[in-house]
């Protein structure tokens, strides 16, 4: 009889088969999408880099700015220019948003408080205390860090890498990970279907899903239910990977490949260690791993169970946890939801439940499932129709209006 885990401690066990990389590269920002970055980002420079206004107005002397004051204009500056005009006392510059402040200049009133005319300006309207200037090194300094090991980059920390004056970042090496998908029903999509076969989606599914978690797929297999080739398949897989992702044939059937070779159950396996369990889920019960010997190295090996549902729900509670530890990335993180409408859950295990969710008139995040099916683990579009997964905090029969679920958006 198989072990039975909770999800956390099985995911927990899967973590020990995976360490941290630690081979880096330097990239260029055009080229740092969604990497991770093994090193902080610091600036090259202060930003702002000097002071600038930040309004379209006039810069002035701090005495010259009150109610009433008739200024002489005697320069423009522009965004981008090198002007650095004096000021004499009664005297202002014209400054556009963004342009450098002159250096006897200590404010700037808007130009919607005042009046010009034949060049002089006037102040209308009491300028208050604001003094409009954005000063240098305001956001940061010079040699800070404003960006932190560990951060998965995207668009905003990009732009926040380019604005302090860095063109490349050192970032960790992508994992590369291998797809397996199993069984001799599987035929590739628009090819014509014999009795008793079927499309194969989950490697589709699989290797799409590890590239948005950041991962270098280095091959997606499709290997049939025969151990020989299965196994030499493994081998093919293994070579040149740090994690295989495989899916089917994990189960206690007669015919259930993976789990034949994997613990030896045939014979001699390449296999150095391997478990296969019932964690408390639905769906999603049946799990396995190994370590897989490929000439001197072991390559952890995850095996998913095979109904498409399944497949999905593992990758998001198993296999993404792996890729965070091995590239050093924040977890993310799991919200809490309202639970809109009932329904039925299995007797005995933590449901995960594919749903769309939404913000209520009170501010509350709502969700709903996307099927009737709920989480029957066959549905394939139960995940296309959702938002993200549901998961609950315990075995329980039912699910009513109100409840609280754990809530986590799809990537």
């Amino acid at each position: 009889m198989r072990d039975r885990l909770g999800i956390e401690e099985y995911r927990d066990e899967l973590l020990g088969l995976v360490g941290r990389l630690t081979e880096t590269e330097r990239v260029p920002l055009a080229e740092a999408s969604a990497r991770v970055l093994a090193q902080p980002v610091t600036a090259a420079a202060a930003v702002p880099v000097f002071a600038n206004s930040a309004m379209d107005g006039f810069a002035l002397r701090e005495a010259d700015r009150h109610l009433g004051a008739e200024l002489r204009v005697v320069a423009v500056v522009v965004a981008g220019s090198s002007l650095d005009p004096a000021l004499a006392p009664g005297e202002c510059v014209r400054i556009m948003t963004g342009a450098p402040l002159p250096s006897q200049a200590e404010a700037v009133v808007p130009v919607e408080l005042t009046e010009e005319s034949d060049g002089m300006v006037r102040i209308v309207e009491e300028p208050g205390d604001k003094t409009h200037v954005r000063g240098a090194g305001e956001d940061f300094l010079a040699g800070a860090e404003v960006l932190p090991a560990g951060l998965q980059l995207g668009a905003r920390s990009i732009s926040v890498a380019a604005a302090c004056g860095r063109d490349e970042v050192t970032v960790v090496r992508r994992p590369r990970v291998a797809v397996v998908a199993t069984g001799d029903e599987l035929r590739p999509a628009g090819a014509l279907l014999a009795r008793g076969q079927i499309y194969e989606s989950n490697g589709i599914f699989m290797a799409g899903q590890l590239r948005r978690m950041g991962a270098e797929v280095v091959a997606v297999l499709v290997l049939p239910d025969d151990p020989e080739r299965f196994a030499a398949g493994l081998d093919e897989a293994a070579t040149g990977a740090d994690l295989v992702v495989l899916s089917g044939g994990v189960s206690v059937g007669d015919h259930d490949v993976v789990r034949q070779v994997l613990t030896g159950e045939l014979g001699a396996s390449a296999a150095v260690r391997s478990r296969f369990v019932h964690v408390v889920m639905q769906p999603g019960k049946p799990q396995g791993w190994a370590l897989w010997r490929v000439g001197e190295r072991e390559v952890p090996l995850v095996a998913l169970p095979g109904n498409p549902l399944s497949t999905m729900v593992s990758c998001e509670l198993f296999v993404e946890p792996l890729l965070d530890a091995m590239l050093g990335r924040r977890h993310r993180p799991w919200q809490r939801a309202v639970v809109g409408r009932p329904w039925p859950a299995p007797r005995g295990r933590r449901q995960v439940v594919p749903v769309c969710a939404e913000t209520d008139e009170t501010g509350r995040l709502v969700v709903v499932p996307a099927h009737e099916g709920i989480s029957a683990s066959h549905l394939v579009s139960a995940a296309a129709r959702a938002d993200g997964l549901a998961l609950l905090d315990a075995p329980t029969q039912s699910v009513s209006p109100g409840d609280l679920v754990s809530y986590r958006r799809y990537l």
